[in-house]
């Protein structure tokens, strides 16, 4: 306890010097948490994944389309318990800043296979209902002030024109990994209307997703529905929800890659500011380390010292970081919720800000606690005399 109250009392010494490595620590551990969240916000789509349902889509490339007819023969494969075609329609809301994810899908079974979609039972009939109805998350409902009832009109840039609907459900993820920004409205409203503008594009499905019963199903269920398709005029390629999202997540590899690398860069700067505060505390204290030697400490008490102011530094750094680190991922999220629909703090990422802090505060105090330890006592009280 003495020596406790001796490393608190040290750490008043030099108010100002201190409080402003606290003040390093903390940004260097904000901008750490900040850049790990951004790069869990890329891979947010991949961890919301299910091992139990799989995509298909053109295995040129997901640009091409495939014959809504292949459902059919996709639903007799074994092992495949659902069905959903869908296509990204690529609407903007007014005007094109006002972008958000919008599908059309066979409504019905797309809402069994994703049980994580949480919707009121009447809205969700209604949805089903209203063949120009749309479903919409509770997100993009409070970004544009939209509830049941209001009428919504998306201006198409794959399919042209003005596509009227109106919102019959709003709803909430079942925990916090679901995208709430989602706009998903029914295919064959998609459908009908192209048969009437654009024949050519008629009875297309940009996708299917499907369900298996089983996870371990999934390989030879992708086999036996690419083989249907093999060597025909659209062949398929089929993978799990999660390899298809990891597919987009490699397209931004570069970037991501330099997140992590600057997420790194941030961890080296919390020790420079650590270790030069303690370097500093180090040198101009060696005559009283000297003196506590001549009293009868020996070198592990002086490391003790040491070693307690730094941690001590970087506890409250860290403390003060992690601390700002949630209200600013929140600002942030609301600020790029068009691009980041999930930005939380995950444990994960606030385990690696203590632990760095650990690191930061051990390796900090090692070199100056080296050095005292190798305080010579004659020299030193030489000098004090």
């Amino acid at each position: 306890m003495l020596t406790l109250r001796y490393i608190l009392r040290n750490l008043a010494r030099h108010k100002l010097r201190n409080a402003l490595t606290v003040i390093g620590v903390a940004v260097s551990v904000l901008a750490f948490g900040l850049l790990r969240t951004t790069v869990d916000a890329w891979y947010a789509g991949v961890a919301a994944s299910s091992s139990t349902r799989l995509v298909t889509r053109n295995a040129v490339s997901i640009i091409y389309t495939l014959p809504i007819s292949y459902g059919e023969r996709i639903r007799a494969v074994d092992g495949v318990t659902l069905v959903s075609a869908g296509n990204w329609f690529g609407g903007v809301y007014l005007d094109e800043k006002n972008f958000f994810p919008n599908f059309a899908v066979q409504a019905r079974p797309y809402l069994t296979l994703y049980p994580e979609i949480i919707l009121d039972q009447a809205q969700k009939e209604a949805f089903l209902r209203d063949r120009k109805g749309c479903l919409i998350g509770r997100k993009l409902a409070a970004r544009f002030g939209w509830k049941v009832g209001d009428p919504v009109t998306l201006r198409g840039t794959i399919y042209p024109g003005d596509w009227p609907m109106t919102v019959r459900a709003v709803y909430r993820g079942r925990d916090t990994g679901v995208d709430e920004t989602q706009f998903l409205f029914h295919w064959e409203y998609l459908n009908e209307s192209l048969r009437k503008t654009t024949p050519a594009l008629v009875d297309q499905a940009g996708f299917f997703l499907l369900g298996v019963r089983a996870p371990e199903l999934a390989a030879s269920a992708s086999r036996a529905v690419d083989a249907i398709f093999a060597n025909s005029l659209a062949e398929t390629l089929t993978e799990t929800e999660q390899a298809f999202q990891m597919g987009f997540v490699a397209m931004s590899e570069a970037i991501i890659t330099a997140i992590q690398l600057i997420s790194v860069l941030v961890i080296l700067i919390i020790l420079a500011v650590a270790a030069n505060t303690m370097a500093m505390t180090a040198r101009e204290r060696s005559r009283e380390f000297a003196a506590l030697k001549a009293l009868g400490f020996g070198p592990g008490y002086l490391a003790l010292l040491i070693f307690g102011e730094s941690l001590a530094l970087s506890i409250l750094g860290t403390g003060l970081g992690c601390g700002l680190t949630f209200p600013a991922a929140a600002a942030f999220g609301d600020a790029l919720g068009q691009y980041f629909p999930i930005f939380q703090v995950s444990g994960l990422t606030m385990a690696l800000q203590a632990g760095a802090a650990l690191v930061v505060g051990l390796t900090a105090g090692a070199f100056p606690a080296w050095r005292a330890g190798r305080v010579g006592v004659a020299e030193a009280l030489r000098r004090i005399g």
